[in-house]
C-alpha cells in the first residue's frame, strides 16, 4: 500500500529555514527534490491558501477569501473526497480549527483537533498524537493506518504575528517545530513518500499581500521514487499540490484541478503507474 503524508508549516518562510537551526529540515530537503521559490496564492491567508492546496484552483475560483469558510457556488471534489472515492483513507493532526472545512463530511477516516495554536508546545501536542497514532497503528491496529496522512503545524505563524517575521522569537519556534516534524518523520513507514511546504511567509508581524516576503514558500518532495538533493527548475505553486499527492497515492487528479505534478521530481522522470 503507498503511504503518502503532507506536512504543513504555517508562515514559513525559506530564508527562514537559512537562518534558524532546523537540522530534520535540512536532513529532509538533502534527500529529496525541493524549491525554495514556490509561490503561494492572493491573497496570501491561511485558510484560502489551505483551500487552493486541496483542491488545486486559486481564491477566485473555490469562493474562499478570508479564514471565514464560504461553501463553494459550484462545488468541486478537493484530494480528500477523489481520495475517499477510490477507496483511500485519509487522517488529519491539526490545531486550527478552520481547516474541519477542507474536506466535505464523512470523507475522513480520522480526524484529531486541539485548540492550542497559540502556546508556544501547541504543535508539539499535535506531534505526540500523531506518533501515539502511527505506533498503534502499525503495531496493534495495522487497518487504522491510512493511506494519506495530514499533519498540520500552526505556531510558526502564532510566533510571527506576535513578535515578527524572521524575529528571533520566531526563528526559535521554527526550531522547535523542526523538532516535532523530525519525530513524526521517524515514526513513518520506511517507505512513505512526503511533502512539506508552507502556505505563505510574512512580513513585520502580519501576510496577505502579493510581497515577496508573503508569497514565497519552501516546497519540498522526499521518497523512493523521488530525486536526491534535486532543485526543481520548474515553477511551483500551491496549486500543484494535490496533483501531486493524488500521483503519489496512484489516483488520476479532477479534471478540474488547475495545478499539475512536476515530472521532473521523480527518478528517470517517470510518474506514477
Amino acid at each position: 500500500m503507498s503511504f503518502v503524508a503532507f506536512f504543513m508549516l504555517d508562515g514559513v518562510r525559506p530564508d527562514a529555514l537559512a537562518q534558524a537551526r532546523v537540522p530534520h529540515l535540512s536532513a529532509f530537503q538533502s534527500r529529496g527534490a525541493w524549491t525554495m521559490t514556490a509561490q503561494s496564492v492572493m491573497p496570501s491567508i491561511t485558510l484560502p491558501c489551505h483551500f487552493s492546496i486541496f483542491h488545486s484552483v486559486p481564491p477566485a475560483r473555490h469562493g474562499v477569501t478570508t479564514n471565514t469558510y464560504t461553501p463553494m457556488a459550484r462545488p468541486l471534489p478537493g484530494l480528500i473526497e477523489v481520495a475517499n472515492g477510490a477507496g483511500k483513507t485519509s487522517v488529519f493532526f491539526y490545531n486550527w480549527e478552520p481547516l474541519r472545512d477542507l474536506s466535505r463530511p464523512e470523507q475522513l477516516h480520522f480526524a484529531y483537533y486541539r485548540n492550542n495554536n497559540l502556546r508556544i508546545d501547541g504543535d508539539d501536542i499535535t506531534a505526540d498524537e500523531t506518533v501515539r497514532y502511527l505506533e498503534t497503528a502499525k503495531t496493534t491496529r495495522p487497518d487504522d493506518l491510512p493511506s494519506f496522512l495530514f499533519v498540520y503545524f500552526g505556531t510558526v505563524d502564532t510566533f510571527g504575528h506576535g513578535f515578527g517575521w524572521m524575529s528571533d522569537n520566531y526563528l526559535r519556534q521554527l526550531e522547535r517545530v523542526d523538532a516535532c516534524f523530525g519525530r513524526v518523520m521517524a515514526a513513518l513507514p520506511d517507505d512513505a513518500h512526503v511533502l512539506m511546504h508552507s502556505d505563505h511567509g510574512g512580513h513585520e508581524r502580519s501576510h496577505g499581500t502579493d510581497a515577496p516576503e508573503d508569497m514565497n514558500i519552501p516546497w519540498m518532495i522526499a521518497g523512493p521514487r523521488i530525486k536526491r538533493n534535486h532543485a526543481i527548475a520548474a515553477p511551483i505553486s500551491l496549486l500543484d499540490t494535490a496533483p501531486t499527492l493524488a500521483t503519489l497515492l496512484n489516483l488520476k487528479p479532477h479534471l478540474q484541478w488547475e495545478g499539475r505534478c512536476p515530472k521532473e521530481i521523480f527518478e528517470n522522470s517517470e510518474i506514477a503507474r
